[in-house]
């Protein structure tokens, strides 16, 4: 089979790709940029584009199947030339449902989360030596990809994103998967350039709902009173399983989960992940596979790339890297880390880089987010501003949107950074919180400042 991806570079997109080659398909792509890893990745793999750039000479009529991107606009010159030609055109989502019809489709949802339940659910059916293909937003410790498709495995876990799937189809990556089992973690308003209301964001989850085949699974967060509403109006041919934040405690910097009177020790800590266990915990027992066998496994669970990853520690303090973006994100990292290390100082620093935490009128969603914190970071960059075509935002602006008198607003990262390597580091902790790059930290750098030179 011959497939050309349009937009390869993106970050499903590359790995998608890859997963292709693998099974033996011939590959091509373009993109108009294409960043590490997947420059590299896509070298090695012998599928990298010659030249960056749209050509509509690569689209030709043997081609099986084009595959596009989010990344890619409707006026793409590839893409015209593939509707001209009459070729089957599919965004991501699409295609991976496609290749899913004859599998049981697992599928994750919900504004946070989830990533790790994903992640989770890979792990234990890793772990328990269960055939299975995937896709999930982030690198998981023990997977080569993001992607896997092959032919035979009986099952595949999803992480369906409520985003656009792509600009010819634009509705919702989620909607297009008709999950057996479905998860929803929790709702919080987001992608506020899609869904400009927070009614309209929460239809999308239960229009998600609504697509579940007759005698499907839904398993939901019982503590999102928001996710209450949605089960109890849903279709009755679904069944609902609830579930909430399992008993826990915390001991010397160490959390344990306390179930039927025994104590697991677990890798991962935080109340918002104990819940993503909670949830993956029941997915599990869809799937035949006992309590038992899942606290065997999930012990070993250290978590999903940039999900309080452990970036540098020493004795006196410990630095975490964290996808968060949203408020209810930025909220839960926090206080985790807070509840995790109480007797320790915890210094937040948080990148406004989306589309909706750089708009004026989603800033004030932000209020009493990052409370939680002993000091209190935001940075900012106006280049990020004037890339997504957003009017300009003051320090002041975004200052007064946090309501936290302790906050301090950059938008200079050296600026930033002497801030930070002049703080005493000693008793307290770091956590980097962004769905950008913080403009191209040097991590190695930031931890040779605050943890090395304690």
């Amino acid at each position: 089979m011959k497939v050309h991806f349009i937009a390869i570079g993106g970050s499903v997109m590359h790995n998608l790709a890859l997963s292709l080659r693998q099974k033996g398909y011939i590959v091509s792509g373009s993109d108009d940029e294409i960043f590490e890893p997947a420059l590299s990745l896509l070298s090695v793999a012998g599928i990298l584009p010659e030249r960056i750039g749209w050509y509509p000479e690569k689209i030709t009529p043997d081609i099986d199947a084009v595959i596009l991107g989010m990344h890619a606009r409707a006026d793409n010159p590839e893409l015209i030339r593939a509707k001209e030609l009459g070729l089957k055109i599919f965004s991501f989502p699409a295609f991976v449902a496609n290749q899913s019809q004859n599998k049981k489709r697992i599928v994750i949802g919900g504004s946070h989360g989830k990533t790790t339940t994903t992640s989770m659910l890979m792990h234990v059916l890793k772990y328990l030596g269960k055939d299975f293909d995937y896709l999930v937003g982030s690198r998981v410790e023990g997977f080569d990809l993001t992607v896997k498709l092959t032919p035979d495995a009986p099952i595949i876990v999803i992480e369906g994103d409520e985003y656009l799937s792509s600009a010819l189809e634009r509705v919702p990556k989620f909607h297009l998967y008709k999950p057996h089992i479905g998860l929803l973690t929790g709702i919080a308003w987001d992608h506020i350039n899609v869904f400009p209301t927070f009614e309209n964001y929460v239809a999308q989850f239960a229009l998600f709902v609504e697509t579940f085949p007759d005698g499907a699974t839904l398993v939901y967060n019982l503590e999102d009173e928001t996710l209450r509403q949605i089960a109890l109006f849903s279709k009755t041919s679904v069944q609902k399983v609830p579930y909430a934040t399992p008993s826990y405690s915390i001991q010397e910097g160490k959390t344990k989960l306390i179930f039927e009177g025994k104590m697991y020790p677990l890798e991962i800590f935080g109340r918002h992940n104990l819940q993503n266990l909670e949830g993956a915990r029941q997915v599990c027992l869809q799937l035949g596979i006992s309590s038992e066998q899942f606290m065997e496994a999930i012990a070993s669970f250290k978590g999903a790339a940039k999900r309080l990853e452990l970036v540098a520690r020493n004795e006196r303090t410990t630095i975490y890297k964290d996808f968060a973006h949203s408020p209810s994100k930025l909220k839960a990292t926090i206080e985790a880390v807070k509840e995790q290390f109480p007797e320790k100082r915890l210094v937040s620093v948080m990148e406004l880089h989306t589309f909706s935490s750089l708009n004026k009128k989603f800033l004030k969603e932000y209020a009493g987010t990052m409370d939680a914190s002993d000091e209190a970071i935001i940075y900012f960059n106006k280049h990020t501003l004037e890339h997504k075509q957003l009017p300009d935002v003051s320090v002041q602006e975004v200052r007064e949107a946090f309501k936290n008198k302790r906050v301090q607003v950059f938008n200079d990262k050296e600026t930033m950074l002497d801030m930070l390597y002049s703080q005493p580091w000693q008793n307290a902790n770091l956590l980097m919180m962004s769905s950008g790059n913080f403009d191209g930290l040097d991590w190695q750098e930031l931890s040779d400042k605050v943890v090395s030179d304690n």
